[in-house]
């Protein structure tokens, strides 16, 4: 099996010097560097091909989640961290997993293994043909976690402390912020037209400078959004 790069973001140098011990009983990981901050880590990104992110969640200047918002291309993320309160809001980022300190070994390789199994089935080559992963938003609906697939939704629309994620087949109404599913959403299939709405491109019917339809809906478009949203969806 070909080796896993990793990094390690931790700003707590026990924290770090005890993960970089358990990388180094790994045969199939290899670290590429540990970083006190995550803005310093965003360099190796670019530099190499990371597979793997160790991150802690309270780090300075730019938190592990808000980090993970940031990313273009997010690779397989192990938080560690003292604070169990965040884990509901990492699994729907689709972190790998979620390591509680002081972390303990055979935990650390319970982590990693899912790794280990996550790369044999990306190298996995298909019967027929290669398939095409559907992405999704991974949200919570009554303490449930649900898929919405980006090709079904046709718009999300803002209420207050709650969003309205608008689907072919349904409705899904889950709390969390507007803004934070537009970092979440892949902009070339969606657009902000409101501040209270984000639709997808591709399922606008026709539109005029005050609004848009999609089925049966129709959608205002907001006066700050108007130029953009126009120029995007033409």
């Amino acid at each position: 099996m070909e080796k896993l790069n990793c990094i390690i973001i931790e700003d707590e140098p026990l924290a770090a010097e005890i993960l970089q011990d358990y990388i180094a009983e790994v045969h199939f990981l290899e670290l590429k560097g540990t970083y006190r901050n995550a803005l310093w880590a965003l360099d190796a990104l670019k530099q190499f091909r990371i597979d793997v992110i160790f991150l802690d969640i309270h780090l300075p200047k730019l938190k592990g989640l808000d980090f993970i918002k940031i990313l273009d291309q997010v690779p397989q993320i192990i938080i560690t961290t003292a604070y169990r309160e965040y884990a509901i809001d990492s699994y729907e980022l689709n972190v790998t997993d979620y390591l509680l300190k002081p972390i303990q070994f055979n935990r650390f390789l319970m982590a990693v293994n899912k790794l280990k199994k996550e790369d044999k089935e990306k190298a996995s080559p298909g019967v027929a043909e290669e398939k095409t992963e559907r992405k999704y938003l991974l949200i919570t609906v009554q303490k449930l976690k649900v898929k919405a697939y980006f090709d079904e939704i046709l718009y999300i629309e803002s209420k207050k402390k709650y969003v309205l994620i608008v689907t072919e087949n349904g409705s899904y109404q889950t709390r969390i912020q507007l803004t934070e599913i537009e970092l979440r959403l892949d902009q070339q299939l969606f657009i902000r037209i409101h501040r209270s709405f984000i639709v997808a491109k591709n399922k606008v019917e026709s539109f005029s400078a005050i609004q848009v339809k999609i089925q049966q809906h129709l959608i205002p478009v907001g006066r700050s959004y108007k130029k953009e949203a126009l120029k995007l969806i033409v």
